[in-house]
């Protein structure tokens, strides 16, 4: 932290996709920096670009070549690279992931060396940025891999949360992934999750069936009375977990506002209820990391590049929840090394 505000490193995505669009919407409010100090990993000649095709003739930025530099009372560019590259708005091409692998890369750098507090990451386009530089599927695999750690998509608004119990695989690999093991462990990370960096001291959870119906009795499937079944039961740890309830009963009938937290089996299952209410408002969260990693809910949206139509909500809801799990954070540690302090801000977490 830097003048007691969290430093939020932003990589810029995709230049042709609209990353910078919604960044720069995000961040050229003059009082920004009351509440954090923004570090984008970009170049000036490419900010530029935005700031005039974007007309936000007052956006007034700090250039920096190192992290030393940083002026707490603007935004602040690290200068990722020095040539004028070519952008091409809405357009797939090898400069597009190039500079989004530099620009992610030089800000896990600085995250790993604790020179930035959090990471916000924009959109990153899969089909160009995949090289023999960066042989990842995503931003999740490259953390992942960088920090030998393993983490959990976890999406967020301000209704629910739902988590992933499997995530980008072939749908016919996923009964193979769901066992006991896997789900005792996925439950174990987002009770973790809930509890330190959302301040949830005892969350409710829920847990989605793979099967239609849940199984009906077996008569659909028997992964929920092999595997799920017994997953809940024998949870240990100090939350309370339900289900395993029918994925379409869950959702019609808004049962995701009785619990904290939802933990769906595979991709779609979860996804396309998250979007469906709560497009360009969520945020996806690589939960379970020792760092903190955000990134807004929706792709690169090349349709609509350059053309000042993208919302940039989605991506301040991701900027705001890093600092909020940050503090959170902060704020734990405090009463751990203090356990006998009481602080005011303590008063603020959910739970019993």
């Amino acid at each position: 932290m830097i003048d007691n505000k969290v430093v939020v490193g932003i990589s810029q995505g995709d230049v042709n996709g609209i990353g910078l669009e919604i960044i720069l919407k995000t961040v050229h409010h003059a009082n920004i920096t009351e509440h954090y100090i923004p570090v984008i990993f970009s170049s000036q000649k490419t900010i530029n670009f935005y700031k005039k095709q974007l007309e936000l003739e007052s956006f007034n930025y700090q250039v920096i070549n190192s992290i030393s530099q940083i002026n707490s009372k603007k935004c602040n560019i690290f200068n990722c690279y020095d040539f004028e590259a070519v952008i091409e708005p809405g357009q797939t091409t090898d400069t597009g992931g190039k500079l989004a692998r530099v620009s992610l890369e030089t800000a896990v750098t600085h995250l790993k060396q604790k020179q930035i507090d959090v990471l916000v990451t924009a959109p990153i386009c899969k089909q160009n940025i995949v090289s023999n530089e960066f042989n990842f599927s995503g931003h999740t695999d490259y953390l992942a891999h960088t920090f030998k750690e393993e983490s959990m998509m976890l999406f967020c608004d301000e209704a629910f949360k739902i988590a992933l119990a499997t995530e980008h695989i072939k749908l016919q690999d996923v009964p193979n992934k769901i066992t006991q093991e896997v789900i005792t462990k996925k439950l174990n990370q987002l009770c973790n999750t809930l509890q330190n960096d959302f301040g949830i001291r005892k969350p409710k959870i829920a847990v989605l069936g793979l099967n239609p119906h849940a199984g009906e009795i077996d008569k659909l499937g028997n992964e929920e009375k092999i595997h799920i079944i017994p997953a809940i039961q024998n949870f240990k740890q100090n939350a309370i977990v339900l289900g395993p309830y029918a994925a379409d009963a869950y959702f019609a009938n808004a049962l995701y506002r009785q619990f904290d937290a939802t933990l769906a089996m595979y991709h779609d299952q979860g996804l396309i209820p998250f979007k469906t209410l709560s497009f360009n408002k969520g945020v996806n969260y690589s939960s379970g990391m020792s760092f903190i990693r955000t990134s807004p809910d929706h792709g690169t949206a090349f349709d609509i590049a350059g053309k000042n139509k993208a919302d940039h909500n989605s991506f301040a809801q991701a900027v705001y929840m890093a600092c909020d799990i940050f503090k959170t954070r902060q704020l734990n540690l405090s009463l751990k090394e203090n356990p006998l302090k009481i602080s005011d801000k303590s008063a603020g977490l959910k739970g019993e």
